[in-house]
């Protein structure tokens, strides 16, 4: 029994020497800080979704299991809401790959001015959520907005328009302001896809004679397939749990037009005070991120 004592410790220290113990002295603090601001309230949040919390009764906290979720699958407002988060994020990463698509293929020519360009791209990248909304609030105000006095004056309009109070273009307003803020960072990732296809690929082409739109489908796109796939995943994300744009441009309104998931859970969570359910949704919300994460994988993914 002490043979195998000892010999467990000289494996043991024959797999982790001085070098790996101090790695891990030096790691621990992070893993410690991680689990405790990240890992924790997750875990946490999903033990709260199994208890109809409700700070109005906070003596009373009964465990229902799955009755939160059950609750949520019964409510139209949520299916409702889940539709227009579909609408909202089809819409935006549509526009987000097409546009970012576009801007690669400009970026990876030569001409002159094509630094100014790229600088000038990365712009909307940089500006927070916060400022970002709030620009296009003004922009779409309807008594001194950019928007109508631009639209005014090349004579599309006679009128200014509330544009926000319009259920029917409030969606694809706030969509509009999210894609300009995430096209700069979908364009780098194709243009990274880009820059990778080999040079032969193209000479090969030619050689065979096909034309230029024939180089693109045959050879461009299928080359680029890394790059689709990384900006699919992470706009849809960052589409389908967004918040900031809603919050601050419509806050849900006008009536409930720009009521998305994401709104649902902050409503129900901080204005009605029901952790539970606010919590269940947050759950539902990540298996659906999830699952899409996965299936553009298995797509995309399959000859990369």
């Amino acid at each position: 029994m002490m043979k195998t004592k000892a010999g467990m410790a000289t494996s043991m220290r024959r797999h982790f020497g001085y070098e790996e113990r101090t790695a891990y002295l030096f790691i621990a603090p992070v893993m410690a800080v991680l689990g405790l601001v990240a890992v924790f309230p997750i875990a946490y949040s999903f033990y709260l979704s199994f208890f109809q919390i409700k700070l109005t009764r906070p003596n009373r906290t009964p465990f229902v299991w799955f009755d939160n979720y059950l609750e949520l699958f019964g409510d139209q407002l949520f299916w409702t809401a889940v539709l227009r988060t579909v609408s909202f994020t089809v819409m935006s990463v549509t526009a987000i790959t097409f546009l970012a698509l576009l801007a690669a293929l400009l970026l990876n020519e030569t001409f002159r001015g094509r630094r100014l360009v790229s600088t000038v791209l990365l712009i909307p990248w940089a500006i927070p959520y916060v400022a970002d909304a709030l620009m296009w609030k003004w922009i779409y105000d309807s008594g001194y907005g950019a928007l109508n006095g631009l639209l005014y004056q090349l004579g599309f309009i006679d009128k200014y328009m509330i544009w926000l109070g319009d259920q029917n273009k409030t969606l694809p307003l706030i969509a509009n302001a999210f894609v300009w803020k995430e096209v700069p960072l979908a364009t780098i990732l194709l243009l990274v896809s880009l820059k990778s296809i080999p040079a032969d690929l193209y000479q090969a082409a030619r050689v065979d004679g096909a034309p230029l739109w024939q180089r693109f489908i045959h050879v461009t796109l299928p080359s680029m397939r890394t790059g689709f796939m990384l900006v699919m995943i992470y706009e849809t994300m960052m589409a389908i749990r967004h918040f900031d744009l809603f919050f601050i441009l419509t806050e849900g309104g006008p009536g409930t037009a720009s009521h998305v998931l994401s709104w649902e859970i902050y409503v129900e969570t901080f204005r009605n005070l029901s952790f539970g359910t606010g919590a269940a949704m947050s759950y539902l919300l990540a298996l659906v991120t999830f699952a899409l994460a996965y299936f553009i994988i298995r797509t995309l993914g399959r000859s990369v």
